[in-house]
């Protein structure tokens, strides 16, 4: 199983220097074989391969460019390959032309491959050894063992550097257990569980919003390149970070509670970028991170043996009585939260009758 383990590095002025050149020559080397493809096909309606791609750079650009070989040379090929995927993901999943990289782009990575122990993590020394960079100090807050395959270094907004590191390593599954649960999203809570459990919204953007607010307007108060510019800028990508470390760190322990609980996790497939068009909800729902907490369940359920099931859609989840099937059109309204089954007379909240029945159906399809 390939894992990947993130660590924050601190390398000194010269590694920032090697690191500012690789990340620029990536870039260059992205948009100049991109550039050629492009002219190739139009030109002579030939097409390139990654293969045809890396040649040309190595051949060509390399010569003519001779600083491109001062940086690490498997960053050089991987940045030719995203360039490669994003050309193929055009033609074949009818997404965008591939944009070119520009220098302003507010994060920056290339990626690097293991060789001959080219990389390696000291945790005793709590430093990472990186082609070109030697030993840079990290943080190493997390242990592994395995095959080191690749690492990805990368430089954010608030700028600080990571690393992640791509490990082929034997992941020990959680025991199996019997417990069973649906779950139905919401904004005012998070999460609600079949059993009656309600996870909480912690509205993390709402919370550092005023702080957000007032920075981004004294930004432009600031003459641009100043240094008080620069400061405001940062924190501004600071507040950012913190907000999207919060909101990770909540959603993994939620995510984590459940597999852990469960055998058979059943949510709903939600079209959030349909959702999102309603300007009056788009702010609530990118902040709830619905997206990233089905990510999540989807990825430690495959790895602890669990069985995910999204049901569709269009499931009339919540106009259903989970005792008799009753279908209550009434419950179409939003503002109707409790109501009774006009057939058994069950007495129901509307988000757990709703996950019960989210449940039901994914045991269904199961069976």
């Amino acid at each position: 199983m390939l894992k990947a383990y993130k660590y924050r590095i601190y390398p000194n002025k010269d590694q920032e220097e090697v690191l500012a050149k690789t990340f620029g020559c990536c870039r260059f080397v992205y948009n100049q074989t991109l550039a050629y493809r492009k002219e190739k096909y139009e030109k002579e309606k030939k097409s390139m391969s990654r293969t045809d791609c890396n040649n040309y750079c190595n051949r060509e650009l390399k010569t003519q460019y001779e600083w491109l070989k001062e940086v690490d040379k498997f960053s050089l090929t991987n940045a030719i390959y995203n360039m490669d995927s994003a050309y193929q993901k055009f033609f074949k999943e009818n997404a965008g032309y591939p944009k070119y990289k520009s220098k302003h782009d507010s994060r920056k990575s290339y990626t690097t491959n293991f060789t001959n122990g080219n990389i390696s993590v000291g945790f005793e020394t709590g430093k990472i050894k990186l082609p070109k960079l030697k030993q840079v100090r990290a943080k190493l807050h997390r242990k592994f063992t395995g095959q080191i395959k690749s690492a990805t270094v990368s430089w954010a907004p608030s700028g600080k550097y990571y690393v992640s590191v791509l490990v082929e390593t034997e992941h020990e599954a959680l025991a199996e257990t019997g417990g069973k649960i649906g779950l139905d999203l919401g904004l005012k809570d998070l999460c609600i569980a079949s059993d009656g459990r309600k996870y909480k919204n912690p509205q993390t953007l709402a919370k550092e919003e005023r702080k957000l607010k007032k920075l981004q307007r004294q930004l432009p108060h600031k003459e641009k390149g100043s240094n008080n510019y620069n400061k405001t800028r940062k924190q501004i990508a600071l507040c950012h970070e913190k907000i999207t470390n919060t909101r990770k760190d909540y959603l993994h322990k939620i995510s984590h509670e459940i597999i852990s609980e469960n055998q058979v996790i059943v949510s709903e497939d939600l079209q959030i970028k349909n959702m999102v068009k309603n300007h009056r909800l788009a702010k609530s729902i990118s902040d709830a991170s619905w997206y990233e907490l089905t990510r999540q369940l989807e990825y430690k359920a495959e790895w602890n043996k669990r069985k995910y099931i999204k049901i569709d859609t269009f499931y009339a989840s919540s106009q259903l009585c989970s005792g008799c099937g009753y279908q209550n059109a009434d419950t179409k309204d939003m503002s109707v939260r409790k109501w009774i089954c006009p057939k058994c007379g069950a007495e129901h909240d509307r988000d757990v009758n709703a996950a019960k029945n989210i449940l039901a159906e994914g045991l269904r399809q199961i069976a």
